[in-house]
C-alpha cells in the first residue's frame, strides 16, 4: 500500500489518554502520528498557565509523549505533527528538541507560528477589522471586557512546507484540526493549491480522526454494537493521491469502525455541509462512505471549492468572576423551596441588579412517591457573575451557608463556592491578507500565505439535487426516537449541534419529513427560545441542527451542567414518537 498515506492520531483533547501515543506507533505500521489537544477552552486553560509561568503555554503532557515514542518514531520513519504548541509553540519546540538531545536522537524539528493576533490587536482595528462577534454580532471594540487571546486558524501548507524541508516533527500554534491530516498528505502526494477534491477529502479525514475514539466507538449512540471497550483502538486514515480514504484502526484493539461511528464523527460539531477551511470548503453532503471489511470504512468523492478569503479567530475575553452553588431539596413543595431561599438569599446580599448575571436553574430529578431517599431529591443551582470579585466570592458563598438552619426543611448543598474566574468566548472573521504565517526549520523563517491571496481563478461546486427516500406510511407505534436514529452532539463556541443519522434509507425518508425545526424545538423544549437552522446531508441519510447561543459565550462560561452540549444527542434519542410500524420493525437495540 505505497500509493497511501497512513495518518495515525493518539489524543481528541488535552487530557487524552497518555499511551495512546505509543499504541499507535508499535501497534502497526503508519507514517504520521498526529495529535489534537486544542478546543476553545484548552486555548483559555494554556491562558491561565502562561499567566503564572511565561514559558508555559504548551501541552506539557504532549511531552510525556514524545519521551516515551521518539525512538520508535526516528527507527519507523514516523514523523510527528500536533498542535500541541498552544500558545507557546517556539517554546513547545525547545523543550522536544532537548527532550532528543537526551535521547541522543538527531531529529529536525520545526514549528509554525504567526496565529497569534494579540500584540497586533489596536493595528489590526486601525486597518478596518471589526472583530464582529460571529454569534451576537456585537464588535469587539463595544465590548467592556480585556481580551486575553486572540489566535487565527492557520491552514495546512505551513506543515506542509516543514515536510518538504525534512523536519521529523512539526509543533503548530492554533491549527485547525484537521490541518494536522492535510499537511502531511499534501507532502506525501505534492498537492497544490487548489487541488481541492483531494484536499476536501483529507479535510474529511481529519475531521474524522481528529477526537481520537469518537471514530472507533467511543460516545457512539449505538454503543451495544461495539465489541470491546477496552484497549480502545485510535483512529488511522489512509489516504490516497485524490484524497478517498480508509478509516481503520490497529489489529487486536478494542472498539469498532463501521459506518456509523464514521457518520457520527463526521456529523460532530459541524453547522452547513459545506465545512469552511483556510485550505479548502469540503462539501461534506457529496461524499460516500461504505463499509469495506471488518473495521474498514472507505469514503470517497468528497468534493472541495475554493476557500473564503477570511480566517477564523479565536479570541477570548476575560468575562469576568463567577461563583456556582448547588442546594438538595428534597420531597414536597420543590417550587416553594425553591423561591424561599432564593428570595431570602438574594435579599441578604444586596439584591440581584448588582450582579452582572444571575441563573437559577430547579432541576427536576424528584419522583412522586420516591423508593429510595435519591428519588425524592431536586437539585437548586445558583450561578452569579460579576467583574467585581469580591462580589460573588466568599461573602456569597457564605451568605449561602448562612442559611444552612434558617431556610427551607432538610437543607443540603453539594457544591459549595465552586468558581472563580472565567473567559469568554469570541468567534470572529479577519481577512487573510493580515495572516503572517512563519515556519520555523533549521534555523531558516520561510512565510506562508493563504491561499486565497494567490490571486488564483476561484472553483466552486454545486451540489446537485438529492431525491429523498419515500418511507411507508400508515398505522404507526410509539417508540424511543433512538431506536431508529444514532446522534452526536457537541458545542461550537456558544452554539450546539446535533446531528442526526437514520439507520435506514426508509427512515431517513421519514426524519426528513418529520423532524422540521419546530418539531425539534417541541421534543426539546429547552431548546425553544434559540434560534435553529436545520442542514440536510441526504448522502448521509442524515440532518444537522445547530442550535444558535445555547451554551452562552462558550464552554468557559455556560452556566448548564452540560457545557459543552454533548449530552443533547441522547436526550433527543429518549424521546417517544410515532412512527410507521413497517420501519419501526427494523428498530436498532
Amino acid at each position: 500500500m505505497t500509493n497511501v498515506i497512513r495518518i495515525a492520531n493518539c489524543s481528541g483533547f488535552y487530557g487524552d489518554k497518555l499511551g495512546a501515543a505509543k499504541d499507535m506507533v508499535e501497534g502497526g505500521p503508519i507514517d504520521v502520528l498526529t495529535g489534537d489537544y486544542l478546543a476553545e477552552l484548552t486555548m483559555a486553560i494554556l491562558y491561565n498557565q502562561r499567566s503564572k509561568n511565561p514559558d508555559a503555554g504548551y501541552v506539557g503532557t504532549f511531552l510525556k509523549q514524545v519521551r516515551e515514542v521518539l525512538a520508535t518514531c526516528v527507527e519507523k520513519d514516523i514523523r510527528i505533527v500536533t498542535n500541541a504548541g498552544g500558545l507557546n509553540p517556539s517554546g513547545m519546540a525547545a523543550a522536544v528538541s532537548k527532550i532528543a538531545d537526551e535521547l541522543g536522537l538527531a531529529v529536525k524539528v520545526a514549528y509554525i507560528d504567526g496565529d497569534d493576533l494579540l500584540p497586533r490587536m489596536a493595528e489590526l482595528q486601525s486597518a478596518g477589522e471589526r472583530f464582529e462577534n460571529m454569534d451576537t454580532q456585537q464588535l469587539l471594540a463595544d465590548g467592556d471586557k480585556p481580551t486575553v487571546t486572540a489566535n487565527a486558524y492557520l491552514g495546512a501548507w505551513g506543515i506542509k512546507t516543514a515536510l518538504d524541508k525534512g523536519a521529523d516533527i512539526v509543533i503548530c500554534p492554533r491549527v485547525t484540526d484537521a490541518a494536522v491530516v492535510i499537511g502531511p498528505a499534501a507532502w506525501k502526494f505534492n498537492w497544490q493549491r487548489q487541488d481541492y477534491d483531494a484536499l476536501a477529502g483529507a479535510l474529511a479525514a481529519g475531521h474524522i480522526i481528529e477526537c481520537g475514539a469518537q471514530a472507533t466507538g467511543g460516545n457512539y449512540s449505538f454503543f451495544q454494537e461495539v465489541p470491546s471497550f477496552h484497549n480502545m483502538g485510535y483512529p488511522i486514515a489512509e489516504i490516497e493521491a485524490d484524497g478517498n480514504f480508509t478509516i481503520t484502526k490497529h489489529p487486536g484493539t478494542g472498539g469498532l469502525v463501521s459506518v456509523g461511528t464514521v457518520k457520527a464523527q463526521l456529523l460532530y460539531e459541524i453547522s452547513s455541509p459545506a465545512y469552511l477551511n483556510p485550505d479548502v470548503i469540503a462539501h461534506f453532503d457529496t461524499l460516500s462512505i461504505e463499509q469495506q471489511g471488518d473495521d474498514r470504512v472507505y469514503v470517497s468523492g468528497c468534493r472541495g471549492s475554493t476557500p473564503t478569503p477570511t480566517h477564523k479567530v479565536c479570541i477570548n475575553t476575560a468575562g469576568g468572576f463567577r461563583n456556582s452553588m448547588e442546594m438538595l431539596l428534597t420531597g414536597l413543595d420543590i417550587e416553594e423551596k425553591a423561591e424561599i431561599f432564593t428570595s431570602t438569599l438574594f435579599q441578604s446580599v444586596g439584591g440581584k441588579a448588582q450582579f452582572d448575571e444571575v441563573v437559577i436553574q430547579l432541576i427536576r430529578n424528584d419522583k412522586e412517591d420516591p423508593q429510595t431517599n435519591e428519588e425524592a431529591y431536586a437539585r437548586l443551582r445558583i450561578n452569579v457573575k460579576s467583574k467585581d470579585p469580591a462580589l460573588v466570592g466568599r461573602i456569597f458563598s457564605a451568605k449561602v451557608i448562612e442559611l444552612a438552619l434558617a431556610n427551607f426543611p432538610a437543607f443540603s448543598s453539594t457544591a459549595a463556592g465552586s468558581g472563580g474566574a472565567f473567559i469568554s468566548y469570541w468567534p470572529a472573521l479577519i481577512d487573510s491578507k493580515h495572516i503572517v504565517e512563519l515556519v520555523h526549520v533549521d534555523g531558516e523563517s520561510i512565510e506562508v500565505q493563504p491561499t486565497s491571496q494567490l490571486d488564483l481563478e476561484p472553483i466552486y461546486y454545486q451540489q446537485l439535487p438529492v431525491k429523498i427516500p419515500s418511507y411507508p406510511k400508515g398505522e404507526t407505534i410509539r417508540i424511543p426516537f433512538g431506536r431508529l436514529f444514532g446522534t452526536r452532539s457537541g458545542d461550537k463556541g456558544g452554539n450546539a449541534n446535533v446531528g442526526i443519522w437514520a439507520t435506514s434509507p426508509e427512515a431517513f425518508g421519514f426524519l426528513y419529513e418529520f423532524l422540521t425545526i419546530e418539531k425539534f424545538k417541541a421534543l426539546l423544549k429547552d431548546t425553544a427560545e434559540y434560534k435553529i437552522e436545520r442542514f440536510e446531508l441526504p448522502n448521509l441519510h442524515a440532518l444537522n441542527f445547530y442550535i444558535h447561543g445555547i451554551l452562552g459565550e462558550g464552554v468557559s462560561s455556560s452556566v448548564r451542567i452540560d457545557s459543552q452540549g454533548k449530552t443533547m444527542g441522547e436526550y433527543l434519542r429518549a424521546k417517544l414518537i410515532d412512527v410507521p410500524a413497517e420501519i419501526a420493525a427494523h428498530i436498532r437495540h
